[in-house]
């Protein structure tokens, strides 16, 4: 699991979950704002995950292009 470099708005946690699980980076947005309603730490949740999930390698963010490796 890591950190988005893409999808970021904040530190890539969001973005990083919609990349492991195939979702669109908004929905996993919208889903964390919605829980954020309910009780429970959701705020702590998404701090100790940005310190724990390093970012993603720039080789495996998604859209990157390998073609200028094989130059």
């Amino acid at each position: 699991m890591y950190r988005s470099r893409q999808h970021k708005i904040i530190a890539g946690v969001c973005g990083g979950i919609a990349d492991r699980y195939g979702m669109s980076p908004t929905v996993v947005r919208v889903l964390f704002l919605l829980s954020c309603l309910l009780p429970g730490p959701q705020f702590v949740a998404y701090i100790i995950m940005w310190v724990l999930f390093p970012k993603a390698p720039a080789s495996a963010s998604p859209g990157y292009d390998y073609s200028y490796e094989r130059r």
